[in-house]
């Protein structure tokens, strides 16, 4: 098995569900033993390491932690930032996440999967990046969405290509 790309890398979890901090570190640990994780169930604990610390790539919950402020502070520290929900599952909060800056969109129940994505936000440039987001979510996106998600790419900027 090749290393993953997340080996040797720091990484910052938030969330204000513990079990979900405990579900994604042991998620990441299965890949890559070596990767150092901090993590944070507030607002305030995570704004304190995003000044502090140094990362290579932060996961932040949108609900419950003020995430967008969250991803403002993170974007201003120069930290690659992928945005984890369940609540903010919107075609709107999906377009402010990209429009900030955050380089991946991730629902919650798409966890179990989210070493690649991870692995992709660090590996890819900000556009390429999203178009692979993109494109391997899309059938979600379109369950969720409907005629909806036509819109929400248009906005965004980048067409995918059809099924």
């Amino acid at each position: 098995m090749a290393e993953s790309i997340l080996s040797h890398k720091k990484l910052l979890m938030v969330d204000d569900e513990p079990d979900i901090l405990t579900t994604l570190e042991g998620l990441i640990l299965a890949s890559c033993v070596d990767c150092k994780i901090d993590k944070a169930t507030t607002y305030e604990s995570a704004a304190k390491l995003l000044k502090s610390v140094e990362y290579d790539l932060v996961i932040l919950d949108i609900m419950g932690v003020r995430g967008f402020d969250l991803l403002e502070t993170a974007m201003a520290e120069k930290f690659k930032v992928a945005m984890l929900t369940a609540n903010a599952m919107n075609p709107e909060a999906l377009k402010k996440a990209h429009d900030m800056g955050a380089m991946a969109y991730l629902p919650k129940d798409k966890m179990g999967e989210i070493v690649p994505f991870l692995e992709d936000a660090l590996k890819y440039e900000f556009e390429p990046g999203w178009k692979r987001l993109l494109s391997a979510l899309r059938d979600t996106f379109i369950d969720l969405w409907g005629r909806d998600w036509e819109k929400i790419q248009k906005d965004v900027g980048m067409k995918l290509p059809s099924p």
